[in-house]
């Protein structure tokens, strides 16, 4: 299950900041990848940034150098951090994570979607 822990995206101007943020629900082996993605056409989610213990974060390169991805694993938590926002970032974002219960058995959960408009 994932769920946003506090009111995610909203509005704001051009060149501002916001800050997303999700938790999975549960106690797990392996959290696993933890990654944001944004939706772009009604039937397909592209991927913004990723995040995974010691393989690192990787991001796409629109948003390279403008956002950041984290994580606090004692928390079960998942944050992006959008700086520098731009009109074309404007999009329902989703979170999604794939944790372990147990060794060698993976799930896969997606929040249900957050709104962020910017405007100019």
């Amino acid at each position: 299950q994932v769920q946003y822990a506090e009111p995610g995206g909203g509005l704001a101007q051009a060149g501002g900041s916001l800050k997303l943020s999700c938790v999975v629900s549960g106690s797990y082996h392996n959290l696993g990848a933890m990654a944001w993605y944004r939706q772009v056409t009604e039937k397909q989610r592209r991927l913004v940034a990723r995040i995974q213990s010691k393989v690192g974060a990787n991001f796409a390169d629109s948003v390279k150098g403008r956002f950041a991805i984290s994580r606090d694993n004692s928390k079960n938590m998942l944050y992006l951090q959008m700086d520098s926002l731009k009109n074309e970032n404007t999009c329902v974002y989703y979170c999604k994570a794939c944790p372990a219960v147990r060794i060698g058995s993976w799930s896969s959960y997606w929040g249900q979607g957050t709104q962020v408009t910017v405007s100019s």
